[in-house]
Parts: C-alpha cells; structure tokens; sequence
C-alpha cells in the first residue's frame, strides 16, 4: 500500500519536447517568472511563426502538467543564438536546463549548425556555470550591455562549435 501511495504522489520527472505555436502564452509565463523583463505572448506566437525559429520545452508531470522550462533559438545558414533559456523557479536546480540545452543543441547540430553564440550577463553565475558545462567559450563582451538593480553590467559573447 505504501508504494503505492509513493508512487501515486511522486514528482513524475518533465517530458522534453519541441515547443507548439499554441504553447506562446505558456512561454512568455515561465518567461516573466524567470526575468525580470518578460517577453509578451505576442513576441512570442511571432516567433515560433517564423521558420528559423528552434524552441524545446519541458513540460511537467510527466508530459501532462504545464511548461516548465524552455530553450529558444534563431538559426540562420550554419549559425544560431540562443535567446533564451529559462525554467519556472519552482523547477530551478534540479538539473532541468542542462537537459533542456543538451537536447537543443543536439537538433542545432542535426539541422546542421556548426557555430552556436549566446549573451549572457557576466554576473549571472547559475548561467555561466551551465554554458560552461555544455562547452560554450567566452568569445567576446559587451560592456555596460544590461541595466540592472546594481549598475550596468557587461554581456559576455559565448560560443559553441557543434562540428
């Protein structure tokens, strides 16, 4: 009986898939939970309309529960830049954005890509550790880039060759 009440209860783990043009409101919500700044469901919807556009999401509780986490990207000829990862803060820390990159550069690479870039601000540590984890490399910065709380703080340019 124990077991089965454990199981009834247990966190099923998120299910990876490839975002839908109906997921836009669900995206700008994890979106505006996660920064500061969100993006609207309008910027959103246009974005997965377009055909260079490469977006996977976790959906919980086994695939059945809401989105909780996404990575989007723009690809164009061989290159492509991450826009955007970010996870619902009740998901942080378990590991869920290092999956959700993994399986998004794996499609970069199957689609072709060979260089993949990204920004990210030079104080975000949780980022930094997880790019670098997925082999991205500091190639340049952009100083004074993102206005925040503290001052403005410096965009570091990252790359990751897939070939």
């Amino acid at each position: 009986m124990m077991g089965f009440l454990s199981n009834l209860f247990r966190r099923q783990e998120p299910v990876l898939g490839e975002a839908r043009a109906r997921d836009a409101a669900a995206l700008a919500a994890v979106h505006a939970r996660a920064f500061r700044h969100g993006w609207s469901e309008s910027e959103f919807e246009r974005l997965l309309s377009e055909p260079h556009t490469v977006c996977h999401v976790a959906r919980g509780n086994g695939g059945a529960g809401p989105i909780a986490g996404f990575v989007l990207s723009r690809r164009i000829d061989h290159e492509a830049e991450i826009l955007m990862v970010a996870v619902s803060p009740s998901e942080q820390g378990r590991g869920l954005a290092r999956q959700l990159v993994a399986r998004h550069l794996g499609r970069l690479a199957a689609q072709g890509t060979k260089h993949v870039f990204l920004e990210v601000d030079e104080g975000n540590r949780p980022a930094l550790s997880l790019y670098a984890s997925a082999g991205f490399v500091e190639v340049g910065r952009r100083p004074r880039y993102y206005e925040g709380p503290g001052g403005a703080a410096a965009a570091l340019i990252m790359r990751r060759n897939l070939d």
